[in-house]
């Protein structure tokens, strides 16, 4: 079963956006008027699904679609060649829209409620980042038209980046600069809720571990070999008797990828891909140097060697409430999504999949209740909350009771059910968007929130070092 994206006519009847001012609806109309391209935008990107690094196709798609409106962009910044940022307008105040475009490997599904992989497809948009890709340009062409048509200046930057999953791409343009003059940031995210809650992230760092041992006959000369396998199992033993002596907040996980190839001989190398996670920087790091230590034993009582190459890190997302609280005002007059016969239908059917889901049918239409809380997920956002007085959004791009990662998720973004969440995201942060640039007393209330939350005395430290770019860590 394929759920077809609904007409326009039939999206306006069930958007279900409540706007308080005539000015709002017309912004809200615009949205809406740009709804088959969003849509469009978002298949295509769906259907290519490219992993981080290696989203030459989807990017060139969101660059080239902001060119024809008019915008400057300049691509491969950062060090990075699907990175880039788009510009429209003059002066200040500069406004920053947050853009991702990676799909995840080694999960992908057809646009249907039951369990359908697609042959020879390697990755999928398990997270919906070609809904926020999609998204994201929709509400930066609509903040380009209200510049336009009202003669208010200022500036709205779109920015393309790519790799937030295990990547960092955006804190290689932190890095950068490219965030040095922005006066606020904007994002969301896919979900199966929407909501505004000012919710933080766990920092996190990954890095791939790499044992190095001798090869020999595993049956006519084992003594004369030491495998590498034994060394990432001995590591992977040691970080697993680690986990109850963490705090609870503490997040780790790992793959094996490389572990030899046939049975009958010692591996000479093996490798493993391990995740730490921590509500703080400094959480993060000191189980990191645990595991470091970890992995120094596993190699001694192995006989074999290792070293590892850190592949991301991301600071925790710096929340700020004054932002918040106005994204949720905007999110509450556009309001959430109502299905179609056939969404409905969709909907019921892939809910019969999950397991205790925490929404029930019907939530998409409703905006959760405002609250500050720790999400255990982490994002490269955060890196650019501490340069910047950042605010995000969620939006229910997929059925209530999706995971993230899942392939109920794959399904969802590639249906109008993920197109109409983009539409609400795409209208919600245009009109903070607007907000922003007509009210510098809010402006300048979430820079000294800001201020504050960072410190005096802060400078800023990447998690990832000073690494350049690992353009190949999805090969």
């Amino acid at each position: 079963m394929r759920l077809l994206a609904p007409s326009l006519a039939a999206l306006a009847l069930t958007a279900c956006a409540h706007a308080q001012s005539k000015g709002d609806q017309a912004v809200i109309d615009s949205v809406d008027a740009r709804y088959e391209q969003t849509a469009a935008i978002a298949k295509q990107i769906w259907d290519w699904a490219e992993v981080g690094y290696q989203e030459d196709k989807s990017s060139g798609l969101l660059q080239s679609t902001l060119k024809d409106a008019g915008f400057t962009v300049e691509a491969g910044v950062a060090g990075i060649p699907t990175a880039f940022v788009a510009s429209y307008g003059s002066g200040g105040p500069i406004i920053a829209v947050l853009a991702e475009f990676d799909a995840l490997p080694g999960i992908n599904q057809d646009a249907s409620p039951d369990r359908s992989p697609v042959e020879g497809k390697a990755a999928g948009h398990a997270c919906g980042h070609n809904l926020f890709g999609a998204g994201s340009v929709g509400a930066a062409l609509a903040i380009r038209d209200w510049l336009e048509e009202t003669g208010t200046p200022g500036t709205i930057r779109l920015y393309g980046t790519p790799a937030e999953e295990g990547g960092s791409g955006k804190v290689y343009m932190v890095r950068e600069g490219l965030f040095d003059d922005v006066d606020i940031a904007l994002h969301w995210h896919a979900d199966d809720e929407n909501s505004a809650a000012a919710r933080t992230t766990l920092a996190n760092r990954s890095a791939k571990f790499r044992f190095h041992g001798v090869s020999a006959h595993a049956a006519g000369a084992p003594e004369r070999g030491r495998s590498a396998l034994d060394g990432v199992e001995s590591f992977n033993y040691m970080v697993n008797m680690m986990r109850e002596h963490v705090p609870q907040d503490a997040r780790i996980h790992y793959v094996i990828t490389k572990g030899g190839i046939a049975p009958n001989v010692v591996p000479d190398f093996a490798e493993v891909f391990y995740y730490a996670r921590y509500p703080n920087a400094e959480g993060v790091e000191e189980i990191w140097t645990r595991m470091e230590d970890a992995a120094r034993g596993a190699a001694l009582g192995t006989g074999t060697k290792v070293d590892w190459e850190i592949i991301h890190g991301n600071n925790p997302l710096l929340i700020n409430e004054t932002l918040a609280k106005m994204m949720d005002e905007k999110l509450r007059e556009v309001g959430g999504i109502t299905y179609t016969p056939a969404e409905q239908e969709f909907a019921e059917e892939i809910y019969k999949s999950f397991d205790k889901p925490g929404l029930a049918l019907g939530s998409q239409s409703e905006v959760q209740p405002y609250s500050v809380k720790l999400g255990y997920g982490s994002t490269d956002v955060g890196d650019v909350s501490y340069a910047v007085p950042t605010v995000g959004m969620r939006a229910a791009t997929w059925v209530p009771g999706t995971a993230a990662h899942s392939w109920q998720a794959v399904a969802a973004s590639g249906t109008s059910i993920g197109y109409k969440g983009a539409q609400v995201a795409a209208k919600t942060l245009t009109l903070a968007a607007i907000e922003l640039y007509k009210d510098p007393k809010l402006r300048k209330a979430a820079r000294d929130e800001f201020d504050a939350a960072r410190g005096e005395n802060y400078e800023y430290k990447s998690l990832l070092g000073d690494r350049k770019p690992p353009l190949d860590y999805r090969e």
